[in-house]
């Protein structure tokens, strides 16, 4: 079974999807499933994960989710594999794609970390036939992301050139992603790429963490230190990554032609019949889940910016309840009613050391994100079977179910009909 389960991200998605058959033909027992869980937002080898689109399935699947989405960067290319995987494992499943656009409303920095006058935003529940186009028409932002991936490769090399390590776009970093399928290459890419290059160059060792903290000035902790220098650690490039990632400002480019712009997006996406959604990041103090630094971002304008996202067209707000506190979830969740948005939860997973299920889930307060998560099953695989117009946001629909939660309750019902 150990040899099986390495083929799950083996080079071909053939060779994947058919080791994941066998695996789950020599299944001697199930997962425990949690009913109470849901996670529309799982990063694979399409953009930077260790997962491909089939391993993720069934991590997804391990981890006793009963559903899963995918949620790649600038890319859809994982997609029919994902929902080939999940079919063979029997989990309801969603289809979605993350971007950078352009939103320059005065607001400055909203919900990315490095840049102001942008958002991240998605298109969740993508029907099977808007996938190809969709696709094709991120292709362009693709190319240009490359192109300011090289241009940051050369200013890493500006810093690191003097410690004799450097590197090269299309020999250190090309080669670690799926871009000659149609996948995109992240920061993420170029921070793995430099760890690598440590790795070769230091090992495992005190030499690493001295450079890390004497030439570097990085801070590591004692928990990160231990896992640098256990050689027994499979997560060791990710670790040394996630260190590296503190440190972004020196190489970091804006983004600029690689992004469409918000409203734009927006309405081609709801041609496609797919569910444009705001994704919240909420202010950051002490990190809950520990991989954040402390930064201001939306929460001291949230109200203005919610009158704006509607204004915009959004439909929707993804959010992340195990990254937000109590009071942060609450407000959010207030927001959402007020504004008649959707909700969708997914968790962010792009990490080895991360968790698919969500704990938070299985509490009361946040059931109706289960819900949420089988209304978009239902809207993608009736989108996908009868049409655009049978979506859970068509004129049709609404014009027939007027009440948003009715609605959710409607294409719940449908999405749990689609596991067999």
């Amino acid at each position: 079974m150990d040899a099986l389960f390495e083929k799950l991200n083996a080079p071909l998605k053939e060779e994947r999807l058919a080791a994941l058959r066998e695996i789950v033909k020599a299944e001697k027992e199930k997962p425990v499933f949690r009913d109470n869980d849901a996670n529309n937002h799982i990063h694979t080898i399409y953009s930077f994960s260790p997962y491909s689109p089939t391993k993720a399935a069934y991590m997804a699947y391990l981890a006793g989710l009963t559903s899963a989405g995918i949620m790649d960067h600038d890319s859809l290319s994982g997609a029919e594999e994902f929902k080939a995987a999940a079919k063979i494992l029997g989990l309801g499943y969603t289809c979605g794609v993350e971007v950078r656009a352009k939103f320059k409303k005065g607001f400055g920095k909203i919900n990315h970390p490095d840049q102001a006058d942008c958002i991240y935003m998605s298109a969740h529940g993508v029907p099977a036939q808007s996938i190809k186009p969709l696709n094709d028409y991120l292709a362009f932002y693709r190319k240009k992301r490359y192109e300011r991936d090289e241009k940051m490769c050369e200013l890493i090399t500006d810093k690191y050139g003097k410690f004799g390590i450097t590197l090269d776009f299309n020999k250190d970093v090309y080669p670690l992603s799926c871009a000659n399928e149609g996948g995109s290459i992240t920061e993420r890419h170029l921070l793995y790429a430099l760890a690598v290059k440590l790795a070769e160059r230091f090992g495992r060792t005190e030499a690493l963490l001295n450079f890390l903290a004497d030439d570097l000035n990085l801070s590591v902790s004692d928990k990160i230190k231990n896992y640098l220098t256990d050689n027994e650690n499979p997560h060791f490039l990710y670790d040394l990554l996630g260190v590296l990632k503190a440190d972004t400002k020196f190489f970091y480019i804006d983004a600029d032609e690689e992004m469409p712009d918000a409203y734009e997006f927006i309405s081609l996406v709801k041609s496609y019949g797919a569910i444009p959604a705001y994704a919240y990041l909420g202010d950051v103090g002490d990190s809950v889940t520990g991989d954040k630094k402390a930064q201001k971002f939306e929460d001291d304008f949230l109200p203005e910016l919610m009158e704006e996202l509607k204004k915009a067209g959004f439909l929707a707000i993804a959010y992340m309840p195990t990254r937000n506190t109590p009071a942060q979830l609450n407000r959010i969740m207030q927001f959402c009613r007020e504004y008649g948005f959707f909700q969708i939860s997914g968790e962010d997973i792009n990490s080895p050391r991360q968790k698919f299920a969500c704990a938070a889930l299985a509490k009361p307060e946040y059931a109706h994100l289960i819900q949420s998560t089988w209304a978009l099953i239902g809207h993608e695989a009736i989108s996908s079977e009868k049409g655009l117009s049978f979506g859970m946001f068509s004129a049709e629909s609404i014009k027939e179910t007027p009440d948003l939660y009715k609605r959710i309750e409607k294409f719940a019902k449908i999405g749990k009909n689609t596991v067999k």
